[in-house]
């Protein structure tokens, strides 16, 4: 069966288009991940993605996975509750074009509707913004969560482009 998808794509290009939304409290901490730590994106594309129909990297062994987060290009950053971990985004470095994208975004179930999306994208931005780049972009369609794409819209970003695509469904 085929479903049609809409497809959005976003971007800032400033960090002073950025409407921040604040932390919920002190108890959550978005932090850098060794590049080593590779089952740690697994885990988080396996858990967020089953959702969303995330599914590229389910065919990838344990080598794909390494390559790509020791990839210099790659960052992967988790929310922290205390010390449980709580969601995830991974930015791509595009220094020749001088850009950051967020290859991908997400809270684990647990976390979801707790008012943590908005700060931790407003984290990621400021982050991809530290590598000094003219935009951040991302894309999102209507596989992904329901509030994803009023979450970047609500962070300042702007659609640049929307598509609709064919994929077979499940």
């Amino acid at each position: 069966m085929i479903e049609k998808i809409l497809r959005n794509y976003l971007e800032i290009k400033s960090l002073n288009e950025l409407k921040h939304k604040k932390k919920p409290n002190d108890k959550y901490i978005v932090k850098k991940v060794s590049s080593e730590d590779f089952q740690l994106n697994k885990f988080f594309y396996k858990q967020i993605g089953k959702n969303h129909q995330w599914n590229d990297r389910l065919t990838w062994d344990d080598k794909k996975w390494i390559d790509y987060v020791s990839n210099s290009s790659v960052f992967t950053f988790v929310l922290k509750d205390c010390e449980n971990i709580a969601g995830f985004f991974e930015l791509v470095y595009h220094k020749e074009k001088s850009e950051v994208e967020i290859a991908y975004f997400g809270l684990l179930k647990e976390y979801m509707y707790k008012k943590l999306g908005g700060y931790m994208l407003t984290e990621a931005i400021k982050i991809s913004f530290s590598f000094h780049v003219k935009r951040v972009w991302v894309h999102t369609c209507s596989l992904d969560h329901k509030n994803a794409l009023k979450n970047y819209l609500s962070r300042g970003m702007k659609i640049y482009n929307t598509e609709t695509v064919n994929i077979k469904s499940a």
